[in-house]
């Protein structure tokens, strides 16, 4: 049974920091791209970030472009969303999902597994 597992959400004040990460199991992690997306209340879920099975390529939103890191440990099954210079509008469920896609993409519909999210609110 595969899981991912979202944790490290939280309160944070705008231009803070925060990092979340995702733990992944009953996968060969190291087959699948890793993707972040989120979903503010009333909207649609977006795509934030991608990184490759191996190399380390990423995808970026360009909201989130300088401010965010993604970065993954194959050994460990785990995905690290590194956060900074957060704004009030970042605030959202935050989702990592799994695909099997040869790069790392922005396509939700390429990504088979998901978390079950992880809340980060940023104050004004």
């Amino acid at each position: 049974q595969v899981q991912l597992v979202e944790s490290g959400g939280g309160l944070v004040q705008a231009g803070g920091s925060l990092r979340v990460s995702c733990v992944a199991s009953g996968l060969t992690f190291s087959r699948y791209i890793v993707g972040w997306f989120r979903q503010a209340p009333g909207k649609e879920r977006e795509f934030v970030v991608a990184i490759s099975r191996s190399d380390s390529r990423t995808e970026y939103a360009d909201s989130v472009k300088g401010r965010f890191t993604i970065s993954r440990d194959n050994a460990k099954n785990t995905v690290d969303l590194q956060m900074k210079s957060l704004k009030p509008e970042d605030t959202a469920v935050y989702y990592c999902a799994a695909g099997e896609n040869d790069r790392p993409t922005s396509y939700i519909r390429a990504y088979y597994y998901w978390g079950q999210g992880t809340q980060v609110t940023v104050s004004s």
